[in-house]
């Protein structure tokens, strides 16, 4: 029999258990899977005093009229999350006959708490939980409901009374008015000047913040090193953020070292045409001169996101100045930006000129092309993850060399919205980096077809890239495709080469044709993805996925897969199944999120010979019973008319066959007898419905999960024995 760490033996080895106290404290900090903490504890008593001792972070469940059930082992958590309480969405205090009982009880429970976040319903939840902890330091808040009809800053006025400390801010998933924060921010001044942070990318806004409030705000908070905003940069609308907004965030807070600017339109994440050309009717009112001011002036800047959504023209010549002016900036993420670069000769120039990116994320860029591509990777050596959204005049060839050049650094990739980039060309061109690649985002548009007719070979011509990229020692181990090559003559000066790139499994670099058929080297396995993200339109299925070569993840533990669509008119599909029993040869697949949200239908009734939303849910979640996933993350299609996105009957069968499920959490509404079939899932110990989008729902329907809906079945959860 063997023994446990802690058991005593004087003949034994020398055991974990005989470390000193403080090293095993440092080992037990670095471990971060909750899962995996929670099965330490429960080796021997030792281990659970130093795993609690050194956990800081822990999300609370269950309900809060239990108060019995608030753990009180943990009083060395710094970092406590509130907001996914049941019954979820609900004011925290106003569910229990005695508010003052349950918020003493927390602040006993975990005395040290410097970060909090909670759902807000009301400032009455903030008024009455806030002063239990006078040191709070960071706080978020939550809500998705509609904003109650308080006074204007309300909620922000609550906070800011009772945190004289607070240093950070996060309202991006919290339901408010742009009007709400700055007065409060100028009556509390020396509050709002010792905030470092504010995370205002709140998704519920039609306008986004305008000029003047963004003036007043970044006035108020001179101090700020982190300052996520959305704002509208279209200049028919009054406040539009243009030259004066970019001045006034560059000259009040000089410190910023991340700044996200993001217009609304951007943060409703809707797959944009890939047929559009990258241009917009509209220019922004960003001048030339502006930019390179707004750059100088932010010199600390190591994160910067300037997503326009409006054309920015002529960009390329102030982007060079990020490099000199902005020496430390890691993280770049330009959208609706032309002539980033202008590959004309061999020098580098523009965005390809910022040589310290290790992320780079380039959307709706108009004039982008193959050789912009190739200019970039030589300038930007060191990329670790690269997105490219919208660029219509970029293809395979182009994407492919680049992946070629930063093979030794890229690891996450997001291809989506190209229209000469589909399933096959993207997984085609990130072959070369098959073997490293960790993180992978790609359109389910099947193009083989299109691919095939292209023949596959490349016709850039290497053997410039390579001259080129001699004046920089930096390239010269990514371009040995100028020797030891087969040509093929062009008639022109140079002759282009046919053959990519590649290294052998020693780092020796090898060539093979591109020629051959659409999967490339089958040989090879992606040994080290770990996350996948695939977007589809509604109606096409995932079956052609694993034949285009992505086939053997062995270590893929996390799906991700959105589905968009209109099916209001279209008919039945010719199979009953989308397709999810092809993910059953990922072997380590362990979490899978299937987000359904964008799709629309009819949610009660459908005209005759058209589905109705429930059909639809069978087609999506059939297959789902053969993964041996532990996670699961849903969202059902949506009826816009009654703002309904509800569990149907079907779903809730087919869920109910998915026998391995530990967690699963339901992005909308239920009937309470469906959810109770999740209670047939042997091994489920949290199951929870969260309508997490905006407008959630504000009154419960009368036959769907009511607050005693759900304390019904969250009784019958926790009274069931789980295995493990």
């Amino acid at each position: 029999m063997s023994k446990s760490p802690c058991s005593a033996d004087s003949a034994s080895a020398t055991a974990l258990n005989d470390l000193p106290d403080v090293i095993l404290s440092n080992i037990f900090s670095l471990l971060t899977d909750t899962r995996s903490r929670n099965s330490l504890s429960l080796v021997c008593r030792k281990y659970c005093a130093l795993e609690r001792a050194t956990r800081t972070s822990l999300s609370l469940r269950g309900n809060v009229k239990d108060l019995y059930r608030i753990p009180t082992g943990f009083r060395s958590v710094t970092s406590l999350d509130l907001s996914l309480l049941s019954p979820w969405g609900y004011d925290l205090l106003s569910a229990v006959s005695d508010p003052c009982l349950l918020a003493d009880g927390l602040a006993h429970s975990f005395p040290l708490v410097d970060s909090l976040t909670v759902y807000v319903r009301s400032p009455f939840t903030l008024r009455f939980l806030l002063p239990r902890w006078p040191l709070l330091r960071h706080v978020k808040l939550v809500r998705w409901h509609q904003r109650p009809h308080n006074p204007l800053g309300a909620d922000f006025a609550a906070v800011f009374d009772h945190c004289r400390s607070l240093l950070t801010l996060d309202v991006s998933s919290f339901y408010y008015y742009t009007e709400d924060l700055h007065p409060v921010l100028q009556v509390y001044p020396l509050a709002a000047g010792s905030l470092t942070k504010l995370d205002l990318l709140t998704v519920s806004f039609s306008e986004g913040f305008k000029s003047q409030e963004i003036k007043a705000i970044t006035s108020a908070c001179g101090n700020l090193k982190e300052l996520l905003l959305a704002c509208t940069f279209d200049t028919r609308y009054n406040g539009y953020v243009g030259d004066e907004a970019l001045l006034d965030i560059a000259v009040n807070c000089p410190k910023l070292s991340l700044l996200h600017l993001v217009d609304t339109s951007s943060l409703l994440n809707i797959r944009g045409d890939p047929e559009d050309d990258g241009f917009t009717s509209e220019d922004a009112g960003i001048s030339h001169a502006t930019m390179v001011e707004f750059f100088s002036r932010l010199s600390l800047l190591e994160e910067l996101v300037l997503d326009v959504c409006k054309n920015v023209r002529h960009s390329g010549m102030a982007l060079e100045v990020l490099n000199s002016k902005c020496p430390n900036l890691k993280l770049l993420k330009l959208g609706q930006f032309h002539e980033v670069v202008m590959p004309i000769d061999s020098r580098l120039d523009g965005l390809a000129r910022c040589h310290g990116l290790v992320s780079l994320s380039i959307k709706n860029s108009g004039d982008l092309t193959d050789e912009g591509l190739i200019e970039i990777a030589r300038g930007c050596s060191k990329l670790a993850k690269f997105e490219i959204q919208g660029c219509k005049n970029v293809t395979w060839k182009g994407m492919r060399t680049l992946t070629c050049l930063l093979r030794r650094s890229l690891i996450d990739i997001s291809i989506s919205c190209c229209k000469n980039l589909g399933a096959t060309t993207s997984l085609k061109s990130v072959e070369p980096i098959r073997h490293r690649i960790q993180r992978l985002h790609i359109d389910c548009v099947w193009d083989s077809e299109e691919f095939a007719n292209d023949g596959g070979s490349l016709t850039f011509d290497l053997n410039e890239v390579a001259d080129a990229s001699t004046s920089t020692q930096q390239h010269d181990e990514f371009m040995p495709c100028a020797r030891n090559t087969d040509y093929e003559d062009t008639g022109g000066r140079h002759k282009k080469c046919k053959y990519m790139v590649d290294l052998d499994a020693h780092g020796q670099y090898s060539h093979y044709q591109t020629n051959g058929n659409a999967n490339g080297n089958l040989g090879e396995r992606w040994d080290r993805l770990s996350y996948l993200s695939l977007w589809i339109s509604i109606g096409e299925l995932l079956a052609p996925l694993l034949e285009l070569g992505l086939d053997d993840c062995p270590n893929l533990e996390e799906i991700r897969i959105k589905v968009e669509g209109d099916c209001r008119g279209m008919n039945k599909p010719p199979i009953p199944a989308f397709g999810l029993n092809y993910l059953v040869g990922y072997p380590s697949l362990a979490k899978l999120q299937l987000d359904c949200g964008e799709v629309l239908g009819y949610a009660l009734t459908a005209p005759s010979g058209q589905m109705d939303l429930t059909l639809w849910e069978r087609f999506f979640l059939n297959g789902i019973a053969d993964l041996s996933i532990s996670t699961l993350d849903y969202w059902p299609p949506q009826d816009r008319d009654v703002n309904q996105r509800s569990l149907s009957l079907p779903a809730a069968g087919l869920l109910l066959e998915s026998q391995t499920l530990r967690k699963i959490f339901i992005h909308g509404t239920a009937h309470e007898h469906f959810m109770n079939f999740l209670l047939k899932i042997p091994s489920l110990r949290d199951a929870q419905l969260r309508a997490d989008y905006y407008p959630a729902p504000e009154n419960d329907m009368s036959t769907e999960m009511r607050v005693d809906s759900c304390s019904r079945f969250e009784e019958q959860l926790n009274r069931r024995v789980i295995p493990d």
